[in-house]
């Protein structure tokens, strides 16, 4: 018996300097999400196109679930290393098509989609733009083939009004924890899909049915969501208007969209745009 505890004490301190000497598996083994949001300078009038503020709402949002890291910047990365391990880089900002196709960003934005990173574009991040090699048909069908979509006017065009969003997969994780609702926006129409987009939600405006949300597998193996959606701050505060959106998000950056939909509430005060500066 003397023995046996002896070598019980031995065993147990043993062991115990073992588990001192490692670091905890826990930590480590908990799989990290991070997201990259590219915003750019408001360039319409206050409460519209408020690209850094309510990027960071989305962020809030995105950051309730468990292992997501966001961080929100203002333009690309000049540096390569921001964008590694990134798992999806989203554009509330400027058409991004112009951003990521510029010759000086997209060596680096292609290395990232390489690695299957997801992709979204939010209401002109969906946009090419409107500089001459913007307009050449080679360039916007490479961007539809990251987005699985373009916008630009023309061929597309603007309209403002209410109309009601609707589900058109309503089995999509995108689509969880949100229903059919009405909504005053600015909806672009006759947007430019790619023949394997998958339209997600729809509209009737000025009459006619309007794709305003898709998906799109890339060849890389990526996720790319594209919604036209978002140009006024108030379209942020309507909560399944901002589910729609995280959800979107997290999809694209293969993480876990809870049964009930994204995690999405947040306090009144944070979500309401501070007066304008003079």
């Amino acid at each position: 018996m003397f023995w046996n505890k002896r070598v019980l004490r031995v065993v147990f301190a043993a062991v115990t300097l073992l588990v001192a000497a490692c670091p905890p598996l826990v930590a480590e083994s908990t799989p990290r999400t991070r997201i990259l949001i590219i915003t750019s300078e408001l360039d319409h009038p206050y409460g519209s196109h408020m690209y850094e503020f309510d990027s960071q709402l989305l962020a809030s949002c995105l950051s309730k679930h468990r292992g997501v890291e966001v961080t929100v910047r203002k333009g690309f990365p000049e540096d390569e290393k921001e964008l590694q391990g990134i798992d999806a880089i989203v554009f509330f900002s400027k058409p991004a098509g112009e951003v990521v196709l510029d010759p000086k960003n997209h060596e680096k934005f292609a290395r990232l989609m390489k690695t299957g990173a997801g992709f979204v574009a939010i209401h002109w991040g969906t946009g090419v733009g409107y500089s001459k090699r913007a307009e050449l048909p080679e360039t916007r069908d490479a961007y539809k083939n990251i987005l699985g979509g373009w916008f630009a006017r023309p061929p597309c065009g603007v309209s403002i009004g209410e109309s009601r969003l609707e589900q058109l997969d309503r089995r999509h994780p995108i689509s969880r924890g949100w229903w059919d609702f009405d909504l005053r926006a600015e909806y672009y129409t006759d947007v430019i899909l790619h023949d394997h987009a998958q339209p997600l939600i729809s509209a009737k405006v000025d009459g006619k049915d309007q794709v305003l949300a898709w998906t799109f597998q890339r060849a890389d193996g990526g996720r790319s969501f594209g919604t036209t959606l978002g140009h006024f701050h108030y379209n942020f505060m309507r909560p399944p208007f901002r589910r729609m959106v995280v959800n979107g998000i997290l999809w694209g950056a293969g993480h876990r969209i809870p049964a009930g939909g994204a995690r999405i509430t947040l306090p009144v005060e944070q979500m309401e745009l501070p007066a304008e500066s003079p």
